[in-house]
């Protein structure tokens, strides 16, 4: 089961010395050294070495020099961060003895002692590593079972490493817990996994666990730099941002990246050069193709998007890039950190458009790209989709601004369907008036739609203040308790502003509906009291005034 697994390589590490170089094949001295990538042959050999992992250096520094190792040692993360290299270097830093032979368990091994050098070179008989994807059963966990029970043969620890460990069976990990819990003295076990939440609650328990984080892309930049230029390789700036972005806070995938990119090109590595390997677009193309968006030009932006098709970046590429421009707007609106992988121009184009954009128009911007990407990545025909896509956002960016267009319809004014101002500067902070009457802003609830709270204020409620955003009415009956909060709610999403919303015993206001049976009583009474009617009653005493109408009474 002892292997050094290829796949380990270029987890979380950094450079702090030169790399070992691969011991000579069979061969003789005098041939070819076979080639490692160099996701292997920049491996850390020291905790000094690792990068963006300094929490747990710290921990199990102080652990070691307190002397309060734990029995087992729970190393999570995602892919490529440095679980198994980790783990490695912790089997190196409990066995080494140091350059003359005396020394202890220590955060800083030596590298030169006869452990050290046979852990690194996963040769050590007293460090078994075991591959749990590929050792899954129970018969697996009992070789290990058996095997604690003896003293190791040269080291100070007989060190157990199991990757993905999340892979063993329900029965192995029951076959293991007696074992992990009382082990002997002499043995460790170090567990690495990258599903954590697969993992018995019984067994976690018994672990001292670490939480391996995704390495800053500044970092990893950093780090490829020292790495290109150990290799005598020139690569430009941008170039090992954009790896370091596409490793997605991983060494070994970003220096497998880098591997491709030196292979890929002759003598160096430019930023051109990585955008085509990886099937990036332009970034430059890609600020054209959203300053034709927020234009509203369609024929252009449908003939950008064909260019780059054209010149074999995928629609769905398109669709991350103009999400990531978005994002970079946000960002620069709310005066958030530069991107190491932006360039000047990006940072200028960027903040001249959060300047103009408002919030809501860059985030329907954002939810609009995102349901777009999400339908090329489906669709059986993604570059129609892509092109449907932008023609939505287009469409989007001509329709009138919603609050603007509530402000117009409660003014009376006419609506035209493609807005005056340019899509790219939408006008901020647009929101609908209240209406200056509390009777205008109950017959502004029943064209909304809510019709039951309009007829509850409108016959049952007296007025006691109305302030615009704040309302104080007096129920004439007893009215549902949540009439206040409800109203609140309605009036918020008309009007996009809060309200406050208070039942008060304060004096009011007779109703709408007393208001409007008082005003009709009046008129009524203002007839009554017409010569021509009086005369018509006096004539005619048993008479009825059945109904009326005040243009006639007027003419008459």
């Amino acid at each position: 089961m002892s292997s050094e697994s290829p796949d380990d390589a270029g987890f979380g590490l950094g450079l702090d010395e030169p790399p070992q170089p691969a011991r000579p094949p069979a061969g003789g001295a005098g041939a070819a050294q076979p080639y490692r990538v160099l996701a292997r042959k920049y491996r850390p050999q020291s905790f000094g070495a690792l990068i963006g992992q300094d929490a747990m250096v710290q921990t199990l520094g102080n652990a070691i020099r307190r002397d309060r190792l734990a029995h087992a040692f729970l190393l999570t993360g995602v892919r490529g961060v440095g679980k198994t290299s980790t783990a490695r270097l912790i089997a190196k830093a409990l066995n080494c003895v140091g350059p003359d032979g005396a020394g202890g368990p220590t955060i800083d091994p030596c590298g030169v002692c006869e452990p050290c050098r046979a852990i690194a070179e996963g040769r050590h008989i007293d460090v078994v590593e075991m591959d749990a994807a590929s050792h899954t059963g129970v018969d697996d966990v009992r070789e290990i079972i058996e095997a604690v029970r003896y003293a190791a043969v040269s080291a100070r620890y007989k060190v157990y490493i199991v990757d993905e460990v999340h892979m063993l069976s329900k029965n192995a990990f029951n076959a293991l817990l007696k074992t992990l819990e009382e082990p002997p003295a002499h043995v460790k076990f170090l567990f690495a996994t990258t599903e954590v939440n697969k993992m018995p609650v019984t067994v976690l328990s018994r672990c001292q666990r670490f939480d391996l984080r995704r390495i800053p892309a500044e970092a990893l930049a950093a780090h490829f730099g020292e790495v290109a230029r150990l290799e005598g390789v020139e690569v430009e700036p941008e170039a090992l941002a954009l790896i370091a972005r596409a490793a997605e806070g991983s060494a070994r995938d970003g220096l497998s990246i880098l591997d491709q990119a030196i292979a890929h090109g002759a003598g160096g590595v430019a930023a051109g050069q990585v955008r085509a390997m990886l099937g990036l677009s332009d970034r430059g193309a890609i600020r054209r193709l959203l300053g034709l968006l927020l234009a509203g030009d369609a024929p252009g932006a449908l003939a950008a998007l064909r260019d780059q098709y054209d010149l074999g970046v995928e629609p769905s590429a398109v669709l991350r890039g103009l999400l990531e421009s978005v994002h970079g707007i946000t960002r620069a609106k709310v005066g958030g950190p530069g991107d190491p992988a932006q360039s000047s121009e990006e940072r200028e184009a960027y903040g001249e458009w959060a300047s103009h954009l408002s919030h809501a128009a860059v985030h329907r911007l954002w939810q609009l790209l995102l349901k777009g990407l999400g339908e090329v990545n489906s669709a059986p025909m993604p570059f129609e989709a892509a092109e449907m896509a932008l023609l939505r956002v287009i469409h989007a960016a001509e329709l009138p601004d919603p609050a603007a267009l509530m402000e117009k319809l409660a003014s009376g004014e006419a609506v035209s369907a493609r807005p005056t101002a340019a899509p790219a500067a939408p006008q901020q902070g647009a929101l609908m008036k209240a209406p200056e009457t509390f009777a205008g802003l109950v017959d502004l609830l029943a064209a909304r739609g809510k019709a039951h709270l309009a007829q509850q204020l409108h016959d049952y409620c007296g007025l006691v203040r109305y302030a615009p955003p704040e309302l104080v009415i007096r129920p004439a009956k007893p009215l549902s308790g949540d009439l206040a909060r409800e109203l609140a709610g309605a009036l918020k999403a008309i009007t996009e502003t809060l309200w406050k919303v208070q039942v008060s015993d304060e004096p009011a206001q007779p109703t709408l509906l007393d208001q409007e049976k008082q005003e009709a009583e009046r008129l009524r009474q203002s007839v009554l009291e017409a010569p021509l009617v009086k005369a018509a009653f006096e004539a005619f005493p048993d008479a009825e005034l059945a109904g009326y109408r005040l243009d006639d009474q007027r003419s008459a």
